[in-house]
C-alpha cells in the first residue's frame, strides 16, 4: 500500500470577501502542490467566509459564490481539493465540493445542521443526503462538513463502512476556552472506532463576535495525533498517512470489524484518475509539537478577534478611556497587542472623583505600553449638567443619575474624539459588569467593540498577571486596588455587588450552565446572593441588546449564544 500526504489549509476568511478569499485559497493550493500534495482540504464555507448568515438570502451572492468554486478549478491541477461553499440545487446547502486535477468532480452536502448557541443553520440550509467517496493515489478519501463528524454513526460511519481509508472534515469551528479538549477527544474517538485517518481542518481568524482558532489536526487510525496546526495563525498543515496503518488496524481489532460491517447507503464512489504518474515525494520537516495553555490562548483569541474586527471593518486605530483599573489596562494591552502600539489613543477623563493613583496609574500603563496619551476633564460637562438640571431636579438627593452624568460626558467626548479622526473606540466592560447591568448605557458602554465583554472579572486578572509574566505593563496597584467607578466619593464594585469570585461563580451557573435559583443555592451560596444577582442579570437584558459587539471566549456569551427576551414575566425561583 502506498502513503497518502495530506494537506490542511487553515486560512482566515472574511464573510463576503469572495475575491480576497479566492486569492488566499489560491495561494495555498500553489504551496501544497509545490510540497507534493494529494489532498488538500480548506474550511467549511471557505470561499464565502462564515457565518454569512442572511446575505444567504441574496441570489447574487449565491451565484457569485459558486462562480468562484468553478473558476478555482484550474488552480486544482495535480491535485484534489475540497473547499467549503453554498450549493443552490432545489434548496441551498452548506456544500463542500471536490475539485480534481482542474475538474469539478463531485459536491457533498453537510447533513447535520447545528441550530444552538451562535449557529442557526437551519435558518438557512437543508439537510443534505448521501456520501462521497473521491479515489485518490490509491486511497479512498470520504468528505463531511463540521457537525457531521460529532456524533457516533452518520455520515463518518457510512463513509467508514464504504471503504473510507482517509476522512476529510472541514469545519468552522468558533473558539471558546479549552474547547480543543473536546475536539481532540472526539476526533481520536471517531478515528480509532472506525480504524480510519482524520484531517480537521478548521477556520482562523475573527468576524464580528466570534473568533476561531484553528488548531487543524490529523489522527490516525489508532486514534493517535499525528499532527497538529498551531493556533490563532493562518497554516498550512502537511502530513504523510500511511495506508498500511489504517489496513493493519482493520484487520487486527475484532470490535472495529464489527463497526464497520454492514452496506452503506448512498455512497457516491468518484475515481478521480491520474493523467501524470506519481512522482517520489521530498520528505517532510518533523512535525511542530504544538502546547495547549488556557491562559495564553484566551489572550491571543482576544488579540485575533480585536485586529480583525478593527482592520476588517476598515479602522487602523483605536481610542478607550483609560480610568487606571484593571479593565481599561487589559483592554489597552491587548489593542496595542493586536495593532500596535502606535495605532492605540489613550484618553484619560478625570473627575471630582478620581484618585490621584488612578491617574498615576493610567500613565504608568500608556508608558509602559508606548501608546499615545491625552487627558480631557469632564469637570466642566458635568458641573453645566447639574446646573442645566439643578432646578428640575430640586428636593431630590443625589443618586445614580449623576454618576451616570459622569459616564456619559466620558462617552460623548471619547465618541467625539472617535468621529473627529476616525478611531473606532473600545468599551472596557467585561462580563461581570455585563451580566448584572453594572454599566451606563451611552456611557461606558458606548463603542464600537468590546473586547472584554465576554470575560468574567475574575478572568481579567488572571490575564493581567499572564501579561505582566515578561515584566510588568500593568500597573500592579491597577491589579491590587479593590475595584471602583469613582463615580462618587470611597465608592466600591463591592458596595453594590458580591465580591467578584462568588459573583462569577453565580454567572457561570445561571448564564452558561442554565441552573436555577434552587441549584445554585444548594451548590452552597447564599439564597438572598443568589436572588438578587439573577434579577440583576435578568433585568438588564435590554442593556445587554445595546452593547457593541465583543469577542466571544467563554461557551455562552452574551448575544446570539443566549437569546432571552427583553421583556418577561419569568422569575426563576
Amino acid at each position: 500500500m502506498s502513503g497518502l500526504r495530506v494537506g490542511l489549509a487553515q486560512m482566515n476568511a472574511t464573510v463576503g470577501a469572495l475575491e480576497a478569499n479566492t486569492e488566499c485559497i489560491r495561494r495555498h493550493l500553489d504551496e501544497a502542490r509545490s510540497l507534493g500534495v494529494d489532498v488538500i482540504a480548506f474550511p467549511e464555507l471557505a470561499v464565502c467566509g462564515y457565518p454569512p448568515e442572511d446575505l444567504l438570502l441574496k441570489p447574487s451572492f449565491i451565484a457569485a459564490n459558486r462562480s468562484i468554486v468553478e473558476s478555482l478549478c484550474p488552480a486544482t491541477k495535480g491535485l484534489t481539493a475540497i473547499v467549503g461553499f453554498v450549493d443552490r440545487e432545489y434548496d441551498l446547502f452548506n456544500a463542500a465540493a471536490v475539485l480534481h486535477d482542474g475538474e469539478w468532480i463531485a459536491t457533498y452536502h453537510k447533513q447535520r445542521l447545528p441550530n444552538y448557541g451562535v449557529f442557526d443553520e437551519l435558518r438557512y440550509f437543508k439537510p443534505g443526503s448521501g456520501e462521497v467517496l473521491v479515489q485518490a493515489n490509491g486511497a479512498w478519501v470520504g468528505v463531511c462538513v463540521c457537525e457531521d463528524i460529532w456524533l457516533p454513526g452518520g455520515p463518518v460511519g457510512r463513509l467508514a463502512r464504504a471503504g473510507a481509508d482517509v476522512i476529510m472534515n472541514i469545519n468552522a469551528s468558533p473558539y471558546n476556552r479549552g474547547k480543543w479538549r473536546a475536539r481532540h477527544r472526539m476526533l481520536a474517538t471517531r478515528a480509532s472506532d472506525y480504524a480510519v485517518v482524520i484531517g480537521y481542518v478548521n477556520m482562523v481568524g475573527g468576524q464580528d463576535e466570534l473568533v476561531f482558532d484553528g488548531n487543524s489536526v490529523i489522527f490516525g487510525a489508532e486514534g493517535e495525533l499525528l499532527a497538529e496546526a498551531p493556533s490563532f495563525t493562518e497554516h498550512l498543515l502537511v502530513c504523510d498517512v500511511e495506508l498500511e496503518q489504517v489496513f493493519r488496524a482493520r484487520l487486527h481489532d475484532p470490535r472495529r470489524r464489527h463497526a464497520l460491517s454492514g452496506e452503506p447507503h448512498h455512497v457516491a464512489r468518484v475515481f478521480a484518475e491520474e493523467e501524470s504518474p506519481v512522482l517520489p515525494k521530498s520528505p517532510l520537516p518533523a512535525p511542530v509539537r504544538v502546547t495547549h495553555d488556557d491562559l495564553p490562548e484566551v489572550y491571543a483569541a482576544l488579540v485575533m478577534g480585536t485586529r480583525d474586527y478593527v482592520r476588517k471593518n476598515g479602522f487602523s486605530n483605536v481610542v478607550l478611556g483609560l480610568s487606571g483599573g484593571i479593565d481599561s489596562a487589559l483592554v489597552a494591552a491587548i489593542a496595542a497587542d493586536a495593532l500596535g502600539a502606535s495605532n492605540v489613543t489613550g484618553v484619560k477623563l478625570p473627575s471630582r472623583y478620581s484618585s490621584e493613583s488612578s491617574i498615576t496609574d493610567a500613565d504608568d500603563l500608556a508608558a509602559a505600553l508606548g501608546i499615545h496619551v491625552m487627558e480631557l476633564e469632564i469637570e466642566p460637562l458635568f458641573s453645566a449638567a447639574l446646573e442645566i438640571l439643578r432646578t428640575t431636579f430640586s428636593g431630590r438627593d443625589a443618586d445614580i443619575t449623576e454618576e451616570n452624568l459622569q459616564a456619559r460626558a466620558r462617552g460623548m467626548l471619547l465618541m467625539a474624539l472617535s468621529n473627529k479622526f476616525g478611531w473606532m473606540l473600545l468599551s472596557t466592560g467585561n462580563k461581570s459588569e455585563m451580566a448584572v447591568g453594572y454599566a451606563t448605557l451611552y456611557g461606558d458602554m458606548a463603542g464600537g467593540f468590546s473586547i472584554i465583554k465576554d470575560v468574567p472579572k475574575t478572568l481579567v486578572y488572571d490575564l493581567s498577571r499572564w501579561r505582566n509574566r515578561d515584566g510588568v505593563v500593568i500597573p500592579v496597584s491597577s491589579i491590587d486596588k479593590p475595584p471602583s467607578a469613582e463615580l462618587r466619593p470611597d465608592q466600591k464594585d463591592e458596595d453594590s455587588l458580591p465580591p467578584y469570585p462568588v459573583l462569577d461563580a453565580i454567572l457561570e451557573h445561571y448564564v452558561e450552565d442554565d441552573w436555577s435559583l434552587r441549584e445554585i443555592v444548594a451548590a452552597g451560596f447564599d439564597h438572598d446572593v443568589v436572588r438578587r444577582v439573577l434579577t440583576l442579570v435578568d433585568r438588564a437584558e435590554y442593556k445587554r441588546r445595546q452593547a457593541a459587539p465583543g469577542v466571544k471566549i467563554t461557551p455562552r456569551a452574551f448575544g446570539k449564544d443566549r437569546r432571552l427576551p427583553i421583556t418577561s414575566g419569568f422569575r426563576d425561583g
